[in-house]
């Protein structure tokens, strides 16, 4: 079987833990914190097996900071009869049994002993709960199939939201190009284009190394970034810590973000062009910043100063 790293609670390192399983329904860890189980499972993990669940975590005012159900699949951890438990929180999760759905109360000082610390927006002593619900206990055996069956069932489900999501933003984009009176065309996959020179160096293609001097910004024309000095301060960005100049980077390796490996291959050295690129080409629902929020359309002026044939 590959290695399979473990997914673990925010920032917590959990470790394996051999406790005894107690039939109590409210129990205090080592540690002192309360933890009470809302159903109890009947049989215990055995060593070796593979605990999936999921988990949220809330603030003392029940404001929601964690929870695993935002993940692409739900964490899980290895029970190890040979480890030690840490902490109260290792004595919890390593002693998970299907079936158990555990409420925890503690402060947030104990509950992030065994991680990089309390996050900032929490007080040490602010009382935190978390809610666990284990999914499954599965052998070592069947594991990985039963893992690789639901990375596929979300692969199939982010295509599947994708799709929807690429409708949307080719009718916001079309009426954007209306709007701005733009003309713009369109490839296959949803990327919109305006040559505004076309450029007389060579093509750029699959694994060149280019430079691309750009101005990204949102629909509304906020810049989200720009390697122009000039546009920076125009649109009040500048920062002097930082370089601006051309981009470099080798076309069609994953370095930038799939609007840009496509649209650049439509262009020359020399060339400049405007690419408006629905959100599955760009980011997605991943939030990159304030400015670039889940399934964000981007807009892009480019220029490509330079192609290096490798």
């Amino acid at each position: 079987m590959k290695k399979i790293n473990n997914l673990v609670l925010g920032a917590m390192v959990l470790a394996a833990s051999s406790l005894l399983y107690s039939c109590e329904k409210t129990q205090t860890t080592s540690d002192g914190i309360e933890y009470t189980y809302v159903e109890q499972g009947d049989d215990k993990t055995k060593d070796g097996e593979f605990v999936v669940y999921h988990f949220t975590a809330k603030t003392g005012s029940d404001s929601l900071f964690i929870s695993s159900y935002d993940q692409p699949v739900p964490p899980y951890l290895q029970h190890l009869d040979s480890a030690e438990a840490k902490t109260g929180i290792d004595e919890i999760f390593l002693n998970l049994n299907n079936g158990d759905s555990i409420v925890i109360t503690a402060t947030a000082e104990k509950i992030f002993a065994a991680g990089g610390g309390v996050p900032p927006f929490l007080d040490n002593d602010e009382m935190v709960t978390i809610s666990i619900g284990v999914i499954n206990v599965l052998e070592e055996a069947v594991f990985e199939d039963y893992f690789n069956d639901l990375v596929a069932e979300q692969q199939r489900k982010q295509a599947e939201q994708a799709g929807v999501q690429l409708d949307e933003d080719v009718s916001a984009l079309e009426a954007y190009i209306e709007e701005n009176n733009l003309d713009a065309n369109r490839t296959e996959s949803g990327l919109f284009y305006v040559i505004e020179e076309e450029g007389n160096g060579p093509q750029v293609e699959q694994g060149d190394k280019i430079s691309v001097d750009y101005t990204g910004y949102v629909l509304d024309g906020t810049v989200f970034d720009t390697s122009v000095e000039s546009k920076a301060k125009e649109a009040n960005t500048y920062d002097e810590n930082r370089p601006y100049e051309p981009f470099s980077f080798n076309v069609g390796e994953g370095m930038v973000i799939p609007g840009w490996d496509e649209g650049l291959q439509l262009l020359k050295e020399g060339a400049k062009a405007k690419f408006l690129i629905p959100s599955p080409l760009a980011y997605g629902p991943s939030q990159r910043g304030a400015i670039i929020v889940p399934n964000s359309i981007l807009i892009f002026d480019v220029e490509v100063t330079d192609v290096e044939k490798q």
